[in-house]
């Protein structure tokens, strides 16, 4: 129903870049919906959530957000090196007033190309631009965790956890590194506290389930 009451827009005001991000947006959350092994449903609209952005960016050449989705998309329908520009010149943009999530984004398609010393360049930089960016720790600690980094994870989370204060996300994943530091008082803390703020929500409902798990060890 989205998807149709945009294109409605854009039929009536065809030269608004809102709208063809707004389209883009919706087109990459029917790819969500998509198996994760089924490429023929989610590159076509991955590939139409790409034109939309491009629309949007033609539009308005200094729209930095629709640069972003641009780039995110690129990344995710396999045109990774397009993608990784898009998102360099979207962060490098002055007028960016996000560019933590263009950095993150940037991060995380070194991730995803088992580049873990990149991929915390730019990790690093989402945090230095802003330090209440709660994903930008969690993918840092996500890629020292996979380098079996446990130490400077925990370190990191435990500034993050300072920073933002109570965030379910955060004390799911300090809790997780805990456990896996062999810390389970500490873990079994940090868990209770992500269930008490988050009871039906995926962070709170995860740490009830570490929380089962740990009963039973």
């Amino acid at each position: 129903m989205a998807l149709e009451s945009f294109k409605k827009a854009i039929s009536r005001d065809p030269k608004n870049a809102y709208f063809y991000k707004a389209l883009g947006i919706a087109y990459s959350q029917l790819a969500d919906k998509c198996a994760a092994n089924d490429s023929g449903c989610r590159l076509p609209k991955l590939a139409d959530a790409v034109a939309a952005a491009r629309k949007a960016v033609e539009l308005n050449p200094y729209y930095v957000d629709a640069r972003n989705d641009l780039g995110t998309w690129l990344v995710r329908s396999g045109k990774r090196e397009e993608g990784k520009r898009e998102l360099l010149a979207a962060y490098e943009d002055p007028t960016n007033p996000t560019p933590e999530h263009c950095a993150r984004n940037l991060g995380q398609a070194y991730l995803e190309e088992k580049n873990p010393a990149q991929a915390e360049v730019w990790f690093r930089t989402a945090i230095g631009r802003n330090k209440g960016y709660a994903d930008a720790y969690l993918s840092l600690a996500d890629t020292l965790l996979a380098q079996n980094r446990i130490d400077d994870a925990i370190s990191q989370l435990e500034v993050a956890a300072k920073e933002i204060q109570d965030d379910p996300g955060l004390l799911l994943a300090l809790g997780q590194a805990y456990h896996r530091a062999g810390r389970f008082s500490d873990a079994r803390s940090r868990w209770e506290r992500a269930a008490a703020k988050d009871p039906g929500g995926p962070a709170g409902r995860r740490a009830l389930e570490l929380l089962r798990t740990l009963q039973r060890q």
